[in-house]
């Protein structure tokens, strides 16, 4: 089974980029996306042989997440049933016979850390919901997750200890996840390679390979035997992001 997850920074403006080819290419059962920002309503787009299911913010033009799947869910939610959190368009969980699948696009703490104190608020929220899933069965979550971890995953790590995506506390409540029974798979796959799936549109950053790996597929820590591959299609354009991928047998 092969999963994708990409931030595609405005779905409007990606499809302009090649997103249908690129879809089509990469072939998976289930597609997620973040930052779609956008309303359903806003572009037509469909694929022959999957279902889409959209969560939209309030607020237009912003946040959002998709996704595209050739297998039927049982159920769809939308949100992590916390009202504080569920007004931005940021988590879909579709339950399988075997696994919960969670699209999640975090907040980001945003310049000068003026969302830190919320995004504290919600890193503990969204993993008590996810650890009430993991008691049900086996979690995949897959997305813009908002957080460099280790060193090894920002290019600068000295000049960007107090921004936004690597701090001290961002960093803590990662490792708080993974400490609560869940794998980062590519790390787990590729303990010592350099990858990136972030660079910032600003001084050529993506030329130089001056990123961050922010898109993860995380998975609860019983599925980590199954899992074949993680992959970063680092040569994949048509956003800030590239498109993360998971094979897994289940």
């Amino acid at each position: 089974m092969k999963l994708i997850s990409w931030n595609v920074n405005g779905l409007r403006a990606c499809e302009a980029k090649g997103f249908r080819e690129i879809f089509r290419e990469l072939d998976a059962d289930f597609f997620c996306l973040q930052e779609t920002k956008m309303q359903p309503d806003q572009l037509d787009i469909a694929f022959d042989g999957y279902e889409s299911y959209w969560n939209s913010a309030e607020k237009k033009g912003y946040s959002g997440t998709a996704v595209f799947t050739r297998h039927k869910p049982l159920s769809v939610s939308y949100g992590i049933g916390v009202d504080e959190h569920d007004h931005e368009g940021r988590v879909i969980t579709l339950e399988m016979e075997q696994f919960f699948l969670v699209c999640c696009y975090t907040p980001n703490s945003q310049d000068g850390l003026k969302r830190l104190d919320y995004r504290m608020t919600w890193e503990n929220d969204f993993r008590e919901y996810l650890k009430r899933l993991d008691a049900a069965k086996p979690v995949i979550l897959c997305g813009d997750l908002n957080v460099a971890h280790e060193e090894i995953d920002i290019k600068n790590p000295k000049t960007n200890r107090r921004n936004a995506g690597f701090t001290d506390e961002e960093r803590q409540q990662f490792t708080n996840l993974l400490s609560s029974g869940f794998t980062d798979t590519f790390r787990w796959k590729y303990p010592d390679q350099v990858t990136y799936s972030w660079w910032s549109y600003r001084f050529q950053a993506r030329q130089k390979n001056a990123g961050w790996r922010i898109d993860y597929f995380v998975v609860s820590d019983r599925l980590q035997p199954h899992v074949d591959d993680a992959k970063i299609h680092t040569d994949i354009f048509g956003s800030d992001h590239c498109p993360v991928e998971l094979d897994i047998r289940l």
